[in-house]
């Protein structure tokens, strides 16, 4: 099997290798730019499968597609959500948010394996037909939720399990993470990226400065201007609102 990593930033290029070669995966060339790729294409067999980074020091990777007929698997890696839909098109296995979190690096090369032919474990190049992997899908826009977030604190890291978060929160330009155990952590993304890395059906942006699981909520009371006010188990540094807005999403959320 042939692996190539296309990512501008080299040092996150040899992370990810080191990351794949954890899975057994070897990565024969790294390239960093579509200049660079186009011109690797031209001269070259397409490998098995390229990890794809989208915003290249030179212009978008979608631009080697409009040049070339890529005939790789493809998993994207970039730190913007925007481009989904447009990568799914492409036919790729994944879309993978940096930093790239290493179960879910694992889960889309074990997807890929997965849509191999049998005949794969001969130590042989293949051909991938996209249209059999497209049937194979059940669903191209099913996405890998966070299930743990690490945290550093001092000189440590803590990783802290979904299932042990009560709210996030937003206050002086910083996001938190608050858990059932009453203890705040601060965290390096904000409200708007977590939106898209948490299971909406298990969690809700309620306003602005909240991100609230359905789990946690222990009572729902009517506030002023139309809005609901939610009672959490153990947060109780500011009321948790429901904005006027969300109201009615929130209520069909809620079932």
């Amino acid at each position: 099997m042939t692996t190539i990593i296309i990512e501008d930033e080299k040092p996150a290029a040899r992370l990810l290798q080191r990351k794949l070669e954890k899975l057994n995966l070897k990565v024969g060339v790294m390239l960093h730019s579509v200049e660079e790729a186009l011109d690797w294409f031209s001269k070259n067999e397409h490998p098995d499968l390229i990890f794809l980074d989208i915003q290249l020091s030179d212009g978008l990777s979608f631009e080697i597609f409009e040049k070339v007929e890529i005939k790789s698997a493809v998993i994207f890696t970039t730190a913007y959500d925007e481009y989904a839909l447009r990568a799914f098109k492409l036919n790729s296995i994944d879309y993978l948010l940096k930093p790239i979190d290493e179960d879910d690096l694992e889960i889309a090369v074990a997807k890929f394996k997965s849509l191999l032919p049998k005949q794969e474990i001969q130590p042989q190049s293949i051909g991938i037909d996209f249209e059999q992997i497209k049937k194979m899908l059940t669903n191209p826009f099913e996405k890998n939720y966070k299930k743990r977030f690490t945290v550093k604190i001092g000189q440590h890291l803590k990783v802290i399990s979904i299932e042990e978060i009560e709210c996030f929160f937003s206050e002086n330009k910083g996001t938190y993470i608050h858990t059932f155990d009453n203890r705040n952590y601060l965290i390096e993304c904000t409200l708007e990226l977590l939106e898209q890395e948490l299971d909406p059906g298990d969690f809700f942006r309620i306003s602005r400065k909240f991100i609230i699981p359905l789990k946690a909520i222990k009572e729902i009371v009517l506030y002023s201007n139309s809005r609901l006010k939610v009672i959490l188990p153990s947060f109780k540094e500011e009321e948790v609102i429901v904005s006027r807005e969300k109201v009615s999403d929130f209520k069909t959320w809620i079932g």
